[in-house]
């Protein structure tokens, strides 16, 4: 029998960035070891597009789908539930809300706690949570980021688009999802070294942003650094466990895992 490959479902993720007293800082969740995809991993916010995520009545501020479609290589359709998705699931996962009207930004999610209940249970679209609190998607407070493809190996296969963003002033974000054991910030040169210390287990595509983002000094520097997108589909050889990982920097990557750092992740 011809082995099969499972098909690619469309997600977002966000890397929420803060400057802290030390230099920038990422905002990190240690996802639950139960979680049938990344159990026990250490991961930015983020999760599949919902079908409803496209819808066109959504309110926007900011660069249009058609920009994104551009940058993001892909239609004006799925653009614009890409950038929709990151929103709702960076609400429904820490409680950041990259919504308001044009010349603000909502100063207190938590006011919406309800919603953003109904929003993680499918009760509530993000479009008629929008529509019903008079608010419009924030799309000038992202950034496109990264685009990485699950290995074709793999059992669940995501087509993963990054995006950039800085928490806005007076949001706090937290550890309220159910999917993570704990959350922190945490310099992206620190979160390498709990990679490297085995104290965390970081995907491909996570210990490649903070690597990126381990070169900037401040949120503005970051969000203003020039990036072009472009689709990684890692190599990765049947049966050979993650070892057999091959992509731009896999051998630092994996000098953790071959020194005998992560001995538990092997596999």
């Amino acid at each position: 029998m011809p082995e099969t490959t499972a098909p690619l479902k469309d997600a977002s993720t966000v890397v929420l960035l803060r400057d802290g007293e030390d230099g920038l800082e990422v905002f990190l969740q240690h996802r639950v070891k139960q979680m049938a995809f990344a159990g026990g991993m250490t991961v930015f916010p983020g999760g599949g597009v919902d079908v409803r995520d496209s819808d066109v009545d959504v309110s926007w501020v900011g660069p249009e789908p058609g920009w994104w479609a551009e940058r993001l290589s892909t239609d004006e359709n799925l653009a614009r539930a890409l950038v929709a998705a990151a929103v709702r699931e960076t609400f429904e996962e820490c409680g950041v809300l990259l919504a308001g009207t044009a010349d603000a930004v909502v100063p207190d999610p938590s006011e919406y706690a309800d919603d953003r209940r109904r929003l993680e249970s499918h009760e509530l679209s993000f479009a008629e949570f929008l529509d019903a609190n008079g608010l419009a998607l924030r799309a000038d407070l992202l950034a496109p980021m990264a685009n990485w493809i699950t290995p074709k190996p793999e059992p669940r296969r995501y087509d993963t688009r990054f995006f950039l963003a800085a928490v806005p002033d007076g949001q706090t974000a937290d550890g309220a999802t159910s999917e993570a054991e704990a959350t922190e910030w945490r310099r992206p040169a620190d979160a390498l070294a709990d990679w490297d210390s085995g104290r965390r287990f970081l995907l491909p595509p996570t210990w490649t942003q903070l690597r990126d983002l381990a070169g900037h000094s401040s949120v503005d520097e970051a969000l203003a650094a020039p990036r072009t997108v472009t689709q990684i589909e890692p190599d990765l050889a049947a049966g050979s466990g993650i070892l057999g990982i091959g992509f731009d920097h896999a051998d630092e990557y994996l000098a953790a895992l071959r020194d005998g750092r992560l001995e538990a992740h092997r596999d």
